[in-house]
Parts: structure tokens; sequence; C-alpha cells
């Protein structure tokens, strides 16, 4: 497991929901990652862990958003995970090992696809903690990161690999495009903070405000 046992933070952060159809979900998602990433210190870099395969369209969700990122070309960021170079099931630990060697106590943001609930279809979802892959499909993978990012692409709870085989494209590409774009802006912006290399001292918690789910 990469969570980083170097790094402080002001635990737990509040997990934050937000549906990709809302009018506003680009600036409410860019502002809670802002204040996410203001909670962590004393990392090294950032790195961005997009897991997934474009063999299956609700899979692709974090290989599409990887090659998002590395067009947008964020300065000082790794990204791990591409439609190119998916980082999935077959490739992941040798992926967590290279990152260990390459990487000296770094900020792991994990993006995954997920299934859910009907309702729940469309929701993008930010939590604290390592994201657990293939969980949804009854796969036991290693655990990854410092937070993690989830677009819940379709319904779970019956022929998982099915379904995520049969997911929309159009719903995928959109949540993709909102994740990447607000995770973006809200890196640019932290890297021009600075709140980023301070240590922890006293009580800062007026720096993170947590987003209603």
């Amino acid at each position: 497991m990469i969570n980083d046992s170097n790094t402080v933070h002001m635990y737990p952060p509040n997990p934050f929901r937000i549906d990709h159809s809302e009018e506003q979900a680009i600036e409410l998602l860019t502002q809670h990652l802002q204040q996410r990433l203001r909670v962590y210190r004393g990392y090294s870099d950032i790195v961005v862990f997009c897991i997934g395969t474009d063999r299956s369209t609700g899979d692709a969700l974090g290989p599409i958003v990887g090659s998002h990122l590395e067009r947008m070309y964020p300065s000082n960021v790794s990204i791990y995970g591409t439609l190119d170079s998916p980082v999935h099931a077959v490739n992941l630990q040798e992926t967590i090992d290279y990152v260990k060697k390459k990487h000296t106590n770094p900020l792991i943001i994990a993006i995954d696809a997920c299934l859910g609930q009907l309702n729940s279809v469309g929701k993008i979802t930010v939590a604290h903690g390592p994201i657990k892959p293939g969980a949804g499909v009854k796969k036991q993978l290693p655990e990854v990161g410092t937070f993690h990012i989830t677009g819940i692409v379709n319904i779970g709870g019956f022929m998982e690999y099915f379904v995520l085989q049969n997911t929309r494209l159009s719903v995928v590409m959109k949540m993709s495009e909102i994740i990447a774009t607000s995770l973006y802006s809200a890196i640019v912006h932290i890297k021009e903070s600075p709140y980023r290399y301070m240590p922890n001292i006293g009580n800062r918690s007026s720096l993170y405000q947590s987003a209603s789910e």
C-alpha cells in the first residue's frame, strides 16, 4: 500500500460528492480539491495514479483522466495511467513498486471508476485514504493513494464485468473531463500557495472547510 506515513494532515477530511451533471460541477470540485490539498503537509511531489483499462468502457475512466491531464501538462506532477499506458490489474503492483522507488514521500491521488446504486450513477466522490481497485468486481488488488477520486459509472450488484463493458462512453467522457479539469486547476492553484511546504503548526483547521455531500 502507498499511503505516505510522513505526510502530515488534519485527519480526516470529510468526503465530498457531486453529480457530474450539476452546472457548477467543475467549480465546486476544484474548490474542494484546493481545500483538500491544503490539508496535507510534507510531501515531496504529487503523483496522480489513474487506474483502469481502455478495453472496457466503464473501466476506462481512470486512463481517460490520465490522458486529459497529460495533455494539460501540469508542472512537477507525475501521471501514471493513460490510454496509451494504462495501469490495471495486471501491472498495478509493478507500477506501485516503481513509484515507491522513484518518488520519496509523494502525495498520491488515486483515480478509478466504480459501480453503485442507480441514483448514484454519474456522481464523483473524493475521500481520504487509499482506493481499493477491483473491489466492485470482487478482485483483491493492492491499495494505493493518500486520497482518492472515484466516478460511479454504472449500477453495481450483478454481472459487474458485463455492466462495465456496456457503460455509456458519454457518461465516462463527461466525468473524466470534469475530474481532469478540476484536478489540474486545483494543483496549479496549490502550487502557487504558500501553504504547501509549511509545517503543520498548531490548529489550522480554518484552511479546510469541507463541502456538503
